[in-house]
């Protein structure tokens, strides 16, 4: 049955493809979910082919004093009083043939979750998606200087087999649920696959997250065994570590705190690991 939400531009030369999903709002804390979309599109040069019409599914005059009220509307650019630009949420599809990959990048709906949700589940049939990925993350309790965690929520038992082997923790949760979630409930009735990485990140930072973009990335990178050089992203979270290092240094009392966090994350992470002297056995490092 044809949405007419979903627009066509093109049919991409693409053979049971692999499908990457990043969406603005929830859980796109640090840009994780739309940093890791755009990272892919720009680098792999991915095209646009589709994409979903706004109009349906989003609420642009939302009661409320004007600062709550902006979040929803559309956005306009004035120019010397002559209307340059005028965008409506931008939900688009893109594609790259020598990976074999779709890329979505949108923002989660309003209202009409479940037609939303066909118009991905449309494209993925007619172009034979059975395995479909969306990246997000949560702020939590972690320190920036320690590894990014990844956590993940799976459509089936089966999938939780290699996921294990790749050292995939999987998420407890109970709360407000996300438009991914609904996927991911609806996926195994479409016969497709869908996985969704999160990566945590520092509740003390609110700013682009180069180390948990990376982390996210390297993680895709070896499961679809997508071939691309990370090397400028791992520049990035270099500078990005350094330099927040620096902002930190000048707050004695934030500091301590993420000290705190530091001995909780490395507690939590050899607990994991079956205890420290686990952990030395699996690495083949003798104790002094």
């Amino acid at each position: 049955m044809e949405i007419e939400s979903l627009k066509f531009y093109n049919k991409p030369p693409l053979k049971n493809p692999r499908m990457i999903l990043g969406f603005s709002g929830w859980m796109d804390g640090g840009d994780v979910s739309t940093g890791t979309i755009q990272y892919f599109r720009f680098k792999l040069q991915a095209e646009k082919f589709a994409e979903i019409d706004a109009q349906k599914y989003y609420l642009f005059n939302f009661p409320g004093v004007m600062y709550e009220a902006a979040q929803f509307r559309p956005y306009a650019r004035i120019k010397d009083g002559l209307i340059i630009d005028f965008e409506f949420p931008q939900n688009e599809f893109f594609y790259e043939k020598k990976n074999n990959l779709i890329l979505f990048s949108g923002k989660e709906p309003n209202i009409h979750w479940k037609d939303y949700a066909n118009c991905i589940f449309q494209l993925a049939e007619e172009l034979g998606v059975k395995e479909i990925y969306f990246v997000g993350s949560v702020a939590g309790p972690t320190p920036h200087t320690r590894g990014v965690r990844i956590s993940c929520s799976v459509s089936s038992e089966k999938q939780k087999i290699e996921l294990k082997e790749n050292g995939i923790r999987f998420t407890n949760y109970e709360g407000p649920a996300s438009i991914t979630t609904l996927l991911t409930k609806l996926s195994l009735e479409k016969g497709i696959e869908m996985t969704n990485f999160i990566a945590e990140i520092p509740i003390y930072i609110q700013t682009r997250n180069p180390k948990a973009i990376k982390a996210i990335i390297e993680k895709l990178v070896q499961l679809l065994k997508i071939d691309l050089d990370l090397t400028d992203l791992a520049v990035k979270s270099t500078h990005f570590e350094k330099r927040i290092d620096g902002l930190i240094h000048e707050q004695p009392l934030l500091a301590t705190q993420i000290k705190k966090l530091e001995e909780n994350y490395d507690k939590e992470f050899f607990e994991e690991k079956g205890g420290f002297e686990e952990w030395l056995k699996q690495h083949g490092i003798n104790k002094l």
